[in-house]
């Protein structure tokens, strides 16, 4: 079945729908959640690594609103459609959806994941939602990040440049 980016952002409801589908074949949902401002090289392959720990890669992007309570004012760079379009293209990525909270943690209790995963920049005990997800019989992983790669260093050497 050929999917459009837009086929792949989900309010709550359809995820449902997803995750159930994808239960009853015995998949194994990863779930991983962020802002994605700038989508840069660390993300790509962070979320890449992420979908080889399961079957289905479920990604949570932060609204706008979250975003700028997190970040601070002027931020984010690109709106919350914009950021989670470009993350619905990625071949790897099978459902995303926008989450208002300034923490995953409702939303991994919502999606169950099988495996939990952060960059290494935390460490399991830091991830929110990990005791949850060990609770229900899920595993929690950090992934390597690629070293270099940040938005607000891009962000920054723009407005140095």
């Amino acid at each position: 079945m050929t999917y459009t980016t837009a086929s792949k952002i989900m309010d709550k409801e359809a995820l449902a729908r997803k995750l159930l589908q994808w239960r009853l074949k015995d998949e194994k949902i990863v779930f991983t959640n962020g802002c994605f401002d700038l989508l840069h090289l660390g993300h790509v392959d962070y979320l890449e690594k992420a979908s080889l720990l399961g079957t289905r890669l479920v990604v949570g992007v932060n609204s706008d609103a979250s975003v700028t309570r997190i970040k601070g004012e002027g931020r984010p760079i690109q709106d919350q459609e914009s950021r989670s379009r470009v993350i619905a293209a990625l071949e790897f990525v099978e459902g995303v959806i926008i989450f208002e909270e300034d923490t995953p943690l409702e939303l991994i209790t919502f999606v169950k994941p099988d495996v939990l995963v952060k960059g290494d920049d935390y460490t399991v005990e830091e991830i929110v939602g990990h005791e949850f997800v060990k609770d229900n019989g899920g595993e929690v992983q950090t992934i390597a990040l690629v070293q270099g790669y940040s938005t607000s260093r891009m962000i920054d050497s723009i407005k140095n440049a």
